[in-house]
């Protein structure tokens, strides 16, 4: 996905030079290579990008955490909304979800991997639990989903408008300066339209969502089934358009110099 390695700049040389390079005398450096600190892993990383492509690209991957973060995004809601369209209790369907989220919880633990997406898909069906608990109505466990939609939509579409794109803080994230890449029109063009496919699939679930969820009569199944329909596949479609649009360019990363 992206271009690691292939820099001849200085911040790969360190990562090529051989353990018995230039100067015998270096030992202790060379050794530091191995356990590199913090500091140092995040300029390589860096580094490691050479067009502003291949660093969105690489970090909305690690963002999405693949198509196993998504399908852990997925997995608790289905249960929840299957459990309840086959017994009616809205109680059972938030032991389903919340247990979901939890044996996926501890599969992660089990393989030693990040529990992050599975951690993330936990606190939002327990968010999710509290509104259906509270009223004891099935289908607001899909407000809070309906409603952050709705936020992420406003604060990208004000962010474009501003000139000030979300996917811009990407760039600012890999050189190293969160605003330099405001400098380049071309760069603030290309994040304003990445961050439009990132709109879309946003303001979809709430035109089509919300509708579901006024409408008279127990719309949990209905809302079940437009939320994983409308969930990572819609995603995944908008990260393959965002895709195709990084392929055609190859921007160059410009980063400040060391004095």
């Amino acid at each position: 996905m992206s271009e690691l390695g292939t820099s001849g700049g200085r911040g790969v040389e360190a990562e090529t030079t051989p353990s018995g390079g230039r100067g015998g005398d270096e030992p202790a450096e060379t050794a530091g290579e191995a356990g590199a600190s913090p500091a140092s892993g995040t300029e390589r990383e860096a580094n490691a990008h050479d067009t502003v492509e291949a660093a969105v690209r690489a970090q909305l991957s690690k963002a999405l955490g693949g198509v196993r973060g998504m399908i852990e995004a997925a997995v608790p809601v289905i249960a929840f909304t299957g459990t309840y369209v086959a017994v009616d209790d809205v109680k059972l369907a938030v032991v389903a979800g919340i247990g979901a989220a939890l044996l996926l919880l501890a599969v992660r633990l089990a393989q030693r991997s990040s529990p992050q997406f599975v951690l993330n898909s936990l606190v939002g069906i327990a968010i999710a639990a509290f509104f259906a608990l509270r009223s004891g109505k099935a289908e607001d466990a899909f407000l809070p989903g309906i409603m952050l939609n709705a936020v992420y939509a406003a604060v990208m579409i004000f962010s474009i408008l501003a000139r000030w794109p979300i996917v811009g803080f990407i760039i600012g994230s890999v050189t190293g300066d969160p605003t330099a890449w405001r400098r380049d029109p071309g760069i603030v063009k290309l994040c304003s339209r990445l961050t439009w496919l990132l709109v879309l699939p946003c303001v979809a679930r709430v035109v089509v969502q919300y509708p579901i969820y006024i409408a008279d009569g127990d719309q949990s199944g209905l809302l079940g089934a437009a939320k994983i329909v409308m969930g990572w596949p819609l995603q995944v479609a908008a990260l393959s358009a965002m895709v195709w649009l990084l392929a055609r360019g190859r921007t160059p990363i410009r980063r400040e110099e060391p004095a």
